[in-house]
């Protein structure tokens, strides 16, 4: 692992300057820590359409996640002015107030084999999305901060969205988020 220490001044969009240092560094990593405040934090909370913003003297608590050069997933909690804490998925428009330093720990890629890819050996994801749907958007932002490459499929009937790896449907957003949580996901995938 290499590590990056960051320093975004006032004014900076959080994710979006997270996402462009993944694609600067042309790397896939997590946040390790950071320290600093917002002056609007735009997220996204379970189960609501649109983000919620917040503005005021916001004090970043946590930022865990992680990043590539095909997007991030980040989760961020927060306190207001009153102590009250909210928190959620990182959305565009998180502006930083007086500034933010953090750390980001870069994963050392392992070396191929000869005359192989790095997706010859990558899992077979399809999803069936609905469109203007909360959990098809977080379905595609996670599988998106993961890096993972997949296919979308026409909508069908049911309840969506849907999530097969290599031909095995293993649910929709909750269960795809559950295997990642537990490691599980990785397994799958990595064989």
């Amino acid at each position: 692992m290499r590590a990056l220490p960051v320093h975004l001044e006032a004014g900076a969009d959080l994710r979006a300057s997270l996402e462009q240092i993944a694609r600067l560094e042309q790397a896939s990593g997590f946040v390790l820590s950071v320290v600093g405040n917002m002056r609007q934090a735009c997220f996204a909370c379970p189960g609501q359409d649109a983000p919620t913003v917040l503005q005021g003297e916001l004090e970043i608590i946590t930022l865990q996640g992680t990043l590539s050069p095909e997007g991030v997933h980040l989760h961020l909690s927060f306190s207001d002015p009153t102590c009250q804490m909210w928190g959620g998925h990182l959305e565009h428009g998180s502006e930083v107030l007086k500034g933010a330093d953090l750390l980001i720990g870069w994963l050392q890629e392992s070396p191929l084999n000869p005359g192989t890819s790095a997706h010859a050996n990558s899992p077979h994801i399809q999803v069936v999305l609905a469109e203007g749907c909360a959990w098809s958007r977080r379905t595609e932002r996670l599988l998106n901060g993961l890096g993972l490459a997949y296919e979308v499929m026409p909508a069908g009937s049911g309840s969506l969205p849907q999530i097969s790896i290599d031909g095995r449907l293993i649910g929709g957003y909750s269960e795809l988020a559950a295997l990642h949580t537990s490691g599980a996901l990785n397994a799958l995938i990595h064989g």
